[in-house]
């Protein structure tokens, strides 16, 4: 994710008196925190909106939650939708899927929470992948838009490398619905921006650099798209020696050894940088390359490591252009 301190301390702007009002706002959901800013002139505050939302998402998305949809049709083979969420995200997710030849795979729950426990408990896991990933593929959900259904047993689904893009844009949409043009909402590092900072500055975000966290390696100024970043440099454990990282590809189930860092990705939507942010990752370098030549609107910044150790940048050539400063190390 990008660094809550590169989106958050972005530098106060005063835009004069006749400025309408900006509004801030924060909070804790999906596990994990909130933001959001806007200019309103009427200095209309949105969090009870903004919470009702966060609620009926985490209903249907979280797996955390016993009572949520994505909970109740990961017990039974088939599920009627009970809200407007679930379908999107399932079409969504089916199109990164294919997309990346099956490096985002939102059924690779088994494999993650094989490495969740293991974190947590210390214990050896990787004997387990060839066995778990049977039950791993999106070709075994088939749904439509009104129900979805599992083709063989024990299959599970797992938003959550997707839910939180999902859930700024859903924010993102109902905002514009009340007349905001101007606004940042981000979602656990997630995020989608519009217009500009009190009608005067155009949002900007840093990148963090992954050797170095507390440093920020690079600033872009987005316009009015979303950006997202996923990196395994904060997720891990070791165990004998062995280094074990949570972005894993559902096609292995495991984390690809590569010098790979940081996958940032600046897209129309949320849910879309959100998704492709975790493939890029899964995928490594080179792979991720070769996509990003396909797929025409996406932009990243990938981080990765040279052989003698520095940091280096890849820019797609658009993110050159997005006024793109701060860059150390070397740059492709």
């Amino acid at each position: 994710m990008i660094t809550a301190l590169a989106i958050w301390c972005m530098s106060l702007v005063y835009a004069g008196p006749d400025a309408p009002p900006e509004i801030s706002m924060e909070g804790t959901a999906q596990g994990t925190t909130w933001h959001i800013i806007y200019t309103d002139a009427a200095g209309r505050h949105f969090k009870k909106q903004v919470d009702s939302m966060l609620l009926a998402i985490d209903l249907c998305l979280s797996t955390y939650r016993t009572d949520s949809e994505v909970s109740a049709f990961n017990q039974f083979d088939d599920f009627r939708y009970q809200s407007g969420h679930f379908y999107p995200v399932l079409q969504r997710s089916l199109e990164i899927y294919r997309a990346t030849n099956g490096a985002f795979d939102p059924t690779v729950m088994p494999i993650t929470e094989a490495y969740r426990k293991g974190k947590s408990t210390g214990r050896p896991w990787l004997q387990q992948v060839d066995s778990l990933l049977q039950y791993v593929g999106f070709q075994y959900i088939v749904f439509d838009r009104e129900t979805v259904h599992k083709t063989k047993e024990h299959v599970r689904l797992d938003f959550d490398a997707i839910a939180q893009g999902y859930t700024v844009d859903v924010i993102a949409g109902w905002l514009e619905t009340q007349g905001i043009t101007n606004y940042m909402v981000e979602v656990g590092g997630e995020l989608r921006c519009k217009g500009l900072r009190q009608g005067a500055q155009p949002w900007t975000v840093g990148i963090e650099n992954p050797l170095n966290p507390a440093e920020e390696l690079l600033r872009l100024n987005i316009g009015n798209r979303a950006i997202a970043t996923a990196g395994n440099y904060r997720n891990f454990y070791v165990r004998n020696g062995q280094t074990y990282r949570h972005i894993i590809h559902p096609k292995t189930g495991l984390a690809k050894q590569d010098p790979l860092l940081s996958a940032t990705v600046v897209a129309a939507d949320a849910i879309t940088a959100d998704g492709f942010d975790t493939a890029l990752l899964a995928m490594g370098l080179e792979e991720s390359k070769q996509l990003l030549q396909r797929e025409k609107d996406l932009d990243a910044c990938l981080i990765y490591q040279r052989p003698d150790g520095s940091v280096a940048v890849f820019l797609t050539e658009r993110l050159k252009g997005m006024q793109v400063f701060g860059v150390m190390g070397k740059r492709e």
